[in-house]
């Protein structure tokens, strides 16, 4: 066989063709090598094979074209005798002779028509001599001339006119489609592709042949579908111009493209819509990017819970459907009890794993309908919707309460948890959002003051405490910096010589309007906020100078010692040993005579910490009091560990209100361990003679109590210290 299209600027077709040069091949082998519709026509006309894609271009089966004139596809007005000519082609059957860019009209099988472009020359198979031609769809390519012929604003007469701007067209159609790296498509009024450019292929996943001739909604997103053809009829209607919208199309290998379609129309002079033209732009990346930013920007890194932010929106959102509905909701504020003591213990490693634990927990019991937020440090928030009792949010607390009865574990360190809860039940009437979190917040604060593991309702008595809190809180800050704050001093008294050996420092308030406020209001105040190390300084610093002018009542006793409370926070304050170092200096107060108390609780937040704090502590000859003894922890071990200066019996114990049988023999126990570990022991909260003589009696060392005196200004106390306190 020799085939050659042998001309300048052969096109694809002619191509193929040159690769079945000196090839021995079957017809059919080289129709389907072609990539347009072809045919092989006798001399008559007579179809006597043809490739599938023209029979898909027409619309017949291959079998029913064969054997048939070529004229069958074309509509009447364009059939003549000869399709084509002996003087076009000749006897020629070296494939040099081509007539080639001949416009006709193809009529399918429907009865409906296309423009096409076709080509023939004639070769020899087999020694049998055949004409090929080649049938090109150009609909995309006369919708491009169309409109580059009606955009010039000019009517263009004269064939040459004709043949420039058509070859003009070819060229910006070539530029502006076909090499765009945007996806581009042409479409008919029913949405039907004529033309895709490669890049949408690409973008698509499927060849030129898969795509044109259909619509979009065989890889269409299905959710997704009938977004276009909602646009299509608004375009055509002339409700719109042009659009730009969002969809999503399945890629061939199954993953999501989003996409952003930009679509417009090309109309005749009559207003109506020839052909859309769309650009496509692939977005699913920068989609992603979006989302994860969303994200991020509405959840809690850590927890990966809903934020602040996101739970405000989801609250307006279900107050709205209260409004509608006439349901009720609630918030309930959730505050892990005593977590900064994990931190300080186990370090903050723990305390995140501690923290993404629970809430894993909690998002277990969590109802669909509900939002879990992780509201900052060791608080959560939870809001419920669709309530119609008080008793259905009370439910919910005690769920998530229950989430924390199973200890935490992580990497050997095995830790138990409580929590406690404020709620407030809310309508469409009831304020916005920022009170409703305050007022869960109130009512978690009373929750706290209950104890451990509590949860309480908010009340409009509960407001107007925390109201007074608040303002508390802003007159104790001033109260700080006014000198209204003063420290009072209770004697220490040797139970054998009722001498006074030292005195505790106790803070106290005089408010020029409220008066003395008590110690155990105000304390619990500043401790939840920094006001506490400022107080803690403050007390620290009066009593080492109050201490440094006390003389000795006795000489042979010496000069009185001083005890100070430290609070949890102040005592694992990375600055209180070099605080401390500075005002030993500035005072001149020996450190023998300064004794820190703490309670076991405070002590036992982190056993590792303290013993580091009391060694430096020791260093300074600066003894430590164990507060409260008895009421903590109360391990022989931990006490072995810390081995303190003075244990400090409770005063539950001196003046016990139940059981006065078990606890004598708890407080004879407690007098007896110290004793033996060469500790003194220090009662508490002593008032009559008989629990003095009870106490002298166990050989307990020293005493503090009513029955001596209350605290007293630093004046009265160093007065204390010229006359005997034994009555």
């Amino acid at each position: 066989m020799n085939l050659r299209f042998a001309r300048d600027g052969a096109n694809e077709s002619e191509c193929v063709v040159r690769y079945f040069e000196d090839h021995p091949v079957r017809a059919q082998n080289l129709l389907e090598a072609l990539p347009s519709g072809a045919a092989l026509l006798d001399d008559h006309g007579v179809i006597g094979d043809l490739n599938q894609r023209l029979a898909d271009m027409t619309g017949y089966p291959l079998e029913e074209l064969v054997g048939r004139d070529i004229q069958v596809l074309l509509p009447p007005r364009e059939r003549t005798t000869h399709f084509i000519t002996r003087s076009e082609l000749g006897d020629d059957s070296s494939g040099t002779q081509v007539v080639r860019d001949r416009d006709l009209t193809i009529r399918r099988r429907d009865g409906s028509e296309l423009p096409a472009g076709c080509a023939f020359s004639r070769l020899t198979i087999d020694d049998n001599s055949w004409i090929i031609v080649e049938i090109r769809d150009k609909t995309a390519q006369r919708a491009v001339q169309n409109a580059h012929i009606m955009t010039e604003g000019h009517a263009i007469d004269s064939e040459s006119s004709i043949a420039a701007a058509l070859a003009q067209s070819e060229q910006r159609f070539r530029l502006a489609f076909e090499g765009n790296m945007a996806p581009m498509v042409f479409s008919d009024q029913d949405g039907l592709f004529l033309a895709v450019n490669g890049a949408f292929c690409r973008m698509s996943g499927r060849s030129e042949e898969e795509l044109v001739g259909h619509d979009s909604q065989h890889f269409t997103y299905p959710e997704d579908i009938g977004i276009s053809e909602d646009v299509y009829r608004r375009i055509k209607s002339g409700e719109i111009d042009e659009d730009c919208y969002g969809k999503r199309f399945l890629h061939k290998n199954g993953r999501i493209v989003v996409a952003e379609v930009s679509i417009c129309a090309a109309r005749d002079q009559a207003g109506r819509a020839l052909y859309f033209i769309s650009s496509v732009r692939d977005i699913t990346d920068e989609r992603a990017l979006a989302d994860q930013l969303s994200y991020q920007a509405l959840h809690d890194p850590l927890t990966g819970l809903a934020n602040r932010a996101l739970f405000d929106d989801r609250l307006v959102q279900a107050r709205s459907r209260a409004a509608r509905e006439g349901k009720l909701g609630a918030v309930l504020l959730l505050d892990l009890d005593d977590f900064k003591g994990v931190n300080d213990a186990y370090g903050h490693l723990v305390g995140d794993q501690l923290l993404v634990t629970i809430a894993n927990r909690f998002e277990q019991v969590t109802r669909s309908s509900d939002t879990l937020c992780r509201f900052g440090g060791d608080e959560f928030l939870y809001l419920a919707e669709g309530l119609t009792t008080h008793a259905e949010a009370e439910l919910i607390a005690e769920r998530l309460l229950g989430t924390l009865v199973e200890p935490f574990s992580f990497d050997r360190v095995k830790l138990e948890q409580r929590a406690s809860i404020g709620i407030v039940i809310w309508d469409s009437e009831s304020p916005d959002n920022v009170e409703l979190v305050q007022n869960a917040d109130a009512a978690m604060y009373e929750a706290k003051r209950q104890g451990h593991g509590h949860i309480v309702m908010f009340t409009a008595n509960i407001g107007q405490e925390a109201v007074s809190r608040f303002a508390l809180v802003q007159e104790l800050r001033h109260a700080a910096a006014s000198g209204e704050l003063l420290m009072h001093y209770q004697p220490i008294i040797d139970l054998t010589t009722t001498a006074v050996v030292g005195f505790e420092a106790l803070m106290r308030w005089n408010h020029p309007e409220r008066g003395w406020v008590p110690p155990d209001v105000f304390i619990p105040l500043a401790e939840q906020s920094d006001l506490i190390l400022e107080l803690s300084s403050f007390a620290l610093t009066s009593a080492m100078t109050a201490a440094s002018s006390w003389e000795a009542s006795d000489p042979r006793s010496g000069r009185p010692y001083v005890t100070v409370n430290l609070s949890a926070r102040q005592f694992h304050d990375p600055g209180l040993v070099s605080l401390i170092e500075q005002e030993l200096e500035r005072s001149g107060l020996e450190p023998e005579r300064l004794i820190l108390e703490v309670t076991e609780s405070v002590a036992l937040v982190d056993i590792a910490e303290t013993i580091n704090v009391m060694e430096e502590l020791n260093r300074l000859k600066i003894g430590i009091a164990l507060d409260d003894f008895g009421t903590g922890y109360s391990s022989l071990s931990y006490l072995a560990a810390l081995n303190p200066r003075i244990i400090k019996i409770d005063q539950s114990f001196v003046r016990p209100k139940h059981d006065k049988e078990r606890s004598d023999t708890l407080l004879e126990a407690i007098v007896t361990l110290g004793n033996k570990l060469n500790m003194t022991v220090l009662a508490e909260g002593i008032e009559t003679s008989s629990q003095l003589d009870r106490l002298h009696n166990l050989d307990c060392e020293l005493g503090q109590g009513f029955l001596w005196s209350p605290a007293v200004p630093a004046e009265e106390a160093a007065r204390m210290l010229g006359r005997s306190l034994d009555d």
